[in-house]
């Protein structure tokens, strides 16, 4: 298959994409040629133009399909906006037989209604999180374009996807994922919502990129909507003691850094920090049904656990330090929570 990924850089298509060039596909990238999660794969070709910027996209395409052809499947990573996604209907109309959206499990029923998620059962509906409505509104907007011009679209709704440039937490620093760790080892105090009991899915994306891979250019596939999510399902205690033991620490010692606040609470302290990414996810049980998947991608399954992975992503950090870069405003706004919360707590029961 002839295939486009607008971006295919970062952490979750940097496994997508050299499994693209391992099953023998032509895959073209396009993106701004740097990216700190990972590069290009080789065999990969690349178009090094600004995705947002729909003239110069366009521009770029048409030179391209111009000379090798129209794609098979387009798959847009890194659309978060309904104005970006209408760029992109003008702009892959008659361009490609298949456009996949990477939309958000986030975009789900929030909080969800029944503790297991499913396409067909569960609505779209997230009154915390601008992030999730604004992908929900631009799955609408691919409804809308199938239903008026047949506009071959796929959506795919990743949840918590990790890889090595990452170290998935409660509450980490996105920007620079490393910061948690040193906070750990140098024992600091670190936030867990809640008591930590609440159950969540964490997906290497390797076991994604098997998921999507099996959509692309699978007619049963078009005009639908898939979550791709792993069966690898813990408490938020454990991901933590998880991440702990992988870097040398014992859970004893992680309980004594770990102070527990209730979500609202935190939201209470930075609205724009913790409302959506909490309140608007992890507060609540993520848990899927991938069967919808499974009927059309047979070999995808759980291959990669949490427990196993995690040594991988320290070890990823480890070996470059430039890539342990700390969120100093991150470390700024755990210290006054962590603080605060602390200091009237203790002073309740003094």
């Amino acid at each position: 298959m002839r295939i486009l990924f607008i971006g295919g850089t970062g952490l979750i298509s940097s496994a997508v994409s050299p499994l693209a060039i391992e099953r023998g596909h032509d895959l073209t990238l396009v993106n701004r040629g740097s990216s700190p999660k990972a590069s290009a794969p080789e065999g990969a070709s690349v178009i090094h133009a600004d995705a947002h910027d729909p003239v110069a996209l366009r521009e770029a395409l048409r030179a391209d399909v111009g000379a090798n052809g129209e794609y098979d499947s387009v798959v847009q990573w890194i659309c978060f906006s309904p104005d970006h996604l209408e760029q992109d209907l003008e702009t892959f109309a008659g361009l490609t037989r298949q456009y996949v959206f990477i939309s958000s499990a986030s975009a789900y029923e929030t909080p969800p209604s029944h503790y297991i998620t499913r396409e067909a059962a569960t609505p779209l509906s997230n009154p915390f999180w601008q992030y999730s409505r604004d992908k929900a509104a631009c799955e609408q907007l691919l409804r809308d374009a199938g239903e008026a011009s047949a506009f071959p679209f796929t959506i795919v709704r990743p949840s918590h996807t990790y890889g090595y440039p990452d170290i998935p937490m409660a509450i980490t620093s996105w920007t620079h994922p490393w910061t948690i760790v040193d906070r750990l080892r140098a024992g600091k105090r670190i936030i867990m919502h809640g008591d930590g009991t609440s159950l969540w899915t964490l997906t290497d994306h390797r076991d994604f990129a098997v998921g999507i891979l099996g959509l692309l250019g699978n007619p049963a596939a078009i005009g639908e909507d898939f979550h791709i999510t792993s069966d690898d399902v813990m408490t938020w205690n454990q991901i933590h003691e998880i991440v702990a033991g992988a870097i040398g620490l014992t859970a004893e010692t992680l309980a004594t850094q770990t102070v527990f606040i209730p979500t609202d609470v935190l939201v209470r302290f930075d609205r724009e920090a913790f409302e959506g990414p909490l309140l608007g996810d992890k507060t609540n049980a993520g848990i899927f049904d991938n069967s919808k998947l499974r009927a059309l991608v047979p070999d995808f399954e759980t291959r990669h656990l949490f427990r196993d992975s995690i040594h991988e992503s320290v070890a990823w950090f480890e070996a470059d330090p430039s890539r342990r870069g700390i969120d100093a405003d991150a470390n700024a706004l755990w210290d006054r929570v962590t603080d605060a919360y602390s200091g009237a707590i203790d002073g309740m029961f003094s």
